[in-house]
């Protein structure tokens, strides 16, 4: 009987000639930059046991993360994640209410032999969904036809949107974002997913959202029923029109008691309530005496402000995070093929069925910390 493998392997490809146009042609126009973002020269190889291993550990860790956020709500633990009074009324109403949720990706250090480790849930504003979507399955179909992807993103999407349909006012929701690139790619993309799954809608940046002393309203004060904001919660409860988010009737897509988890204070929290978890690291809000750990700000994105400290050295990113507090974690036994960083984006739809995982998306880097500017890379099966 042969051994069956189970470390994944990157596997490196010549690029598809014109690669730059056919991904541009799906929808992703941000490809290229100091170094390319998507990245066709390689790809990473799974076998159906990770699939199942990653696929179980991000089922299990949904699960996880809601009994998390109600460990938070009642046991009034805002002021460890750094959230303002001014929000908890928000964040609890939103939950009572059952607010709808869409999407989420949990971000995981996986090598194929150990089991998945979360570093992150971005359960709120999560971007490379696109690319995890769409282009990678069409980088598949050209490239591996008879292989297979995990990858139900889309599919899953459209039903979710159809499920969310009869809490939408008028069967309509509204997409906002930052006047850039990556996230109007992200907004447009998803609106598109809306209009397939029979939704109205449309698309316009953050700053032309407005109060008319009633309600929140759009370009052209059209009023807001519904919105999918890729905005940041900690954001919102700091803009102009905060004062009326609680007693406006508007929705907003994500609620905001995903404010708690994708806040990095739910990782201790996670570790607390299931401590020794096979798919969670050890994390704290204070200073660990251990030499080896990651310092991450609780507030932060991206990758911005973290610090590891391990037996290879320190290494530390810049930003503008941190002035809300950290929490520590341990250092994970993360997947270095050559001289690539690896982590595995899970991609989770909904929240309640038990059943959410979705796909999965990769990025990688020269450096142990993955930033907004390392590369996507596509995977198969084998």
């Amino acid at each position: 009987m042969g051994i069956r493998r189970l470390a994944v392997r990157r596997v490196a490809l010549k690029p598809r000639n014109g690669w730059q146009r056919k991904v541009e042609d799906a929808g992703l126009l941000w490809h290229s930059g100091a170094q390319p973002y998507w990245n066709e020269s390689a790809f990473y190889e799974f076998t159906a046991k990770d699939v199942e291993r990653l696929e179980s550990a991000t089922n299990e860790l949904a699960r996880m993360a809601l009994q998390a956020a109600q460990h938070v709500i009642d046991e009034k633990l805002y002021a460890k994640l750094a959230i303002p009074e001014s929000a908890i009324r928000l964040i609890e109403q939103s939950w009572e209410h059952e607010l709808p949720s869409l999407y989420g990706r949990f971000d995981f250090a996986y090598d194929g032999v150990n089991p998945p480790k979360l570093l992150e849930y971005n359960a709120d504003t999560p971007t490379s969904l696109l690319e995890a979507a769409v282009v990678q399955w069409y980088w598949l179909e050209e490239t591996a036809p008879r292989c297979d992807q995990f990858n139900s993103i889309h599919e899953r999407l459209l039903a979710q949107w159809s499920d969310l349909a009869p809490q939408l006012p008028g069967g309509r929701i509204d997409f906002c974002s930052m006047d850039d690139l990556e996230d109007g790619m992200t907004v447009t993309y998803l609106m598109a997913t809306a209009r397939q799954a029979g939704l109205e809608g449309s698309i316009f940046p953050m700053a032309e959202i407005g109060w008319n002393g009633e309600s929140f309203v759009g370009p052209y004060d059209q009023t807001l029923g519904a919105v999918f904001k890729l905005y940041p919660w900690e954001w919102m409860v700091r803009e102009e029109f905060a004062a009326h988010l609680e007693s406006s009737k508007t929705i907003w897509v994500e609620p905001a008691w995903k404010m708690l988890l994708s806040n990095k204070g739910i990782l201790p929290v996670l570790w607390d309530l299931f401590t020794g978890h096979p798919n969670l690291l050890p994390a704290s809000f204070d200073a660990p005496l251990a030499r080896t750990w990651v310092r991450k700000p609780l507030l932060g994105r991206e990758g911005a402000n973290v610090t590891i400290r391990s037996a290879a050295g320190d290494f530390s990113t810049d930003g503008e995070y941190g002035a809300e507090g950290f929490v520590y974690q341990d250092v994970a036994p993360m997947a270095c093929l050559g001289d690539k960083h690896v982590v595995i984006g899970s991609w989770v739809i909904g929240h309640e069925d038990g059943n959410t995982a979705a796909g999965l998306g990769i990025r990688e880097s020269d450096t142990p910390i993955v930033t907004n500017t390392s590369q996507f890379v596509p995977h198969l099966l084998s």
